[in-house]
């Protein structure tokens, strides 16, 4: 069983910065894929970014691109997203999702909920105008 936490979350005005975390308890955090999604109240949970299980390869939504950078450190079985130049619309609870992966799969990064797995709790972003 895989259990991720998702932590850093909190308030911010627009345009400030803020660094999630998510920390997976499994025996090889390199065997999984790794993505963020957001969800707003009475929305659909939507990709954010994803990263491979090397680290190797990413990809981002359009409306995050060139301000969150998707990162990971196999060796403390954390994922991280750095959000700067944050907007009003990025306010949601923030989850990542893991997706047990082959090795072969250097380039995998899916972008819907219904690849992944495991999901955590989330944490929630709000960001003030």
């Amino acid at each position: 069983q895989v259990q991720l936490v998702e932590s850093g979350g909190g308030l911010v005005q627009a345009g400030g910065s803020l660094r999630l975390s998510c920390a997976a308890s499994v025996r090889t955090f390199s065997d999984y894929v790794m993505g963020w999604f957001r969800q707003a109240p009475g929305k659909e949970r939507d990709f954010v970014s994803a990263i491979s299980w090397s680290g190797g390869s990413t990809y981002y939504s359009d409306s995050v691109k060139g301000r969150f950078n998707m990162s990971r450190d196999n060796a403390k079985n954390t994922v991280y997203l750095q959000m700067n130049s944050l907007k009003p619309e990025d306010t949601a609870v923030y989850l990542c999702g893991a997706e047990r992966v082959s090795s072969s799969q250097n380039y995998y990064t899916p972008n819907t909920p219904y690849e992944y797995d495991y999901w955590g709790q989330g944490t929630q972003v709000t960001v003030s105008s």
